[in-house]
């Protein structure tokens, strides 16, 4: 195959989030910048999120709420470019936004409209876009005289990379490489390992991996009584590992999905039991009790049903007190109250897997961080190579976290590339 050499000063892989929002930052300072993509199509990911409505950042943005080894490697960042930022151009670009709880902020039309605004900011600066674009190699270039005060400054490629874009092969070189694969979550939208063997190949530390903002699963008899109650939802207090939300869980034919459950999956290892306190702003023994005294001749699945659905309570009745089901309450002691009480506030259950990078939104871990840069992404030992996004060990939790860290990291080696 006859190979067409192109020089660009910066080459992005990955056209997602974090990639596009470096490539314009980076080629709004005069920086010549192409982004490669596998896939057939742009930013799969930001049109699926949220529904469809992008949960594209939160008005409330701590260190606190995301997941890594190194705690406080995603705050320089965070502060450089700020939930208000992306914000400003979203509001810059005419996009109606609604909040939702936990001041979470969606596109109020679609996700579409984020795509297309980072679309126009790129096409305004001028970046090149490659779809169906395939990486077979990349190789770091030897610069004779290359220093850390003036590796942005000298014009001669450092690295390499022979790819195969519709069926030709090309080989494109660049100053400054910029990794913004994503990870191993939902491989259907282009999920790909790639960037660890990246980081790899330039002998950089990868912390463990595994599926985040997952549903879980169950194997006991627990699974049957998951399918049954499938598609119901309720409010609860989920708690594992010392960490607790309080969200929506829902029942699923698999187990148990929900925002309540995704959250709580980033703290959850195989084997670990999960409580779940199903009335969480009630102390439910004490209710149970005072409830005897003034209706002791109501059945417990007629109580509680004021408070669960009732096909819950039937479920509940099955575990907990099938003997006494058609006693009224005042033929229950005290003790047997509190303990059906204290149960329903702390149901512990031991899920059996989660659904895994299938169906997850993110995947905790990735390239460590004690090998990158805090201000510009770039890897420490490895000069022009930079890494953004969720390839790093940078976890947010649900509610806009995940993308406010794209805008973020991506901004950051934007500036320094």
């Amino acid at each position: 195959m006859q190979y067409s050499s192109t020089q660009y000063d910066v080459i992005i892989i990955g056209a997602g989030a974090s990639g596009l929002l470096c490539a314009f930052t980076a080629a709004q300072r005069g920086r010549r910048v192409l982004v490669i993509e596998k896939a057939n199509k742009v930013g799969k990911k930001i049109l699926m999120s949220g529904g469809g409505k992008c949960n594209f950042t939160n008005h409330f943005v701590e260190a606190e709420n995301f997941i890594s080894d190194n705690l406080h490697f995603c705050k320089a960042a965070l502060k450089r470019y700020s939930q208000w930022d992306f914000i400003a151009m979203v509001e810059r670009h005419g996009i109606e936004v609604e909040e939702r709880k936990h001041s979470q902020q969606f596109c109020k039309n679609s996700a579409k409209e984020i795509l297309t605004m980072l679309l126009d900011e790129c096409s305004q600066a001028g970046v090149e876009i490659r779809t169906h674009c395939e990486i077979n190699k990349i190789e770091a270039l030897a610069l004779k005289g290359h220093s850390d005060k003036h590796q942005h400054e000298d014009a001669r490629s450092q690295y390499q990379l022979s790819v195969t874009h519709d069926h030709s092969a090309d080989k494109l070189e660049c100053h400054s490489l910029v990794v913004a694969t994503g990870a191993l979550s939902i491989p259907s939208l282009g999920g790909t390992g790639i960037g660890y063997e990246i980081a790899k190949q330039f002998n950089l530390a990868l912390t463990d991996r595994r599926a985040g903002l997952v549903p879980f699963m169950f194997s006991d008899a627990v699974k049957a009584i998951c399918e049954r109650l499938s598609g119901l939802a309720l409010e609860v207090d989920l708690s594992c590992n010392g960490h607790t939300f309080t969200e929506n869980i829902l029942f699923t034919h698999r187990g148990i999905s929900g925002p309540v459950v995704l959250q709580i999956s980033n703290y959850w290892q195989q084997g670990d039991e999960i409580s779940i306190n199903l009335i969480p702003y009630l102390d439910v023994a004490e209710w149970l009790i005072e409830a005897k005294k003034k209706q002791g001749k109501l059945l417990l699945r007629t109580l509680l049903a004021k408070k669960l659905a009732k096909a819950l309570v039937n479920e509940l009745q099955t575990l907990w007190w099938s003997n006494t089901a058609d006693s009224p309450l005042a033929e229950y002691s005290d003790k047997q109250l509190m303990m059906i009480g204290n149960t329903i506030n702390n149901w512990t259950l031991k899920p059996s897997a989660t659904e895994g990078y299938r169906t997850a939104e993110v995947t905790l871990g990735g390239v460590d961080t004690n090998g990158i840069s805090s201000k510009t992404m770039e890897a420490k030992q490895q000069l022009g190579l930079y890494f953004i996004g969720e390839v790093l060990d940078v976890t947010g939790h649900l509610g806009g976290y995940n993308f406010q860290w794209a805008w973020s990291s991506g901004y950051s080696a934007g500036l320094a590339v």
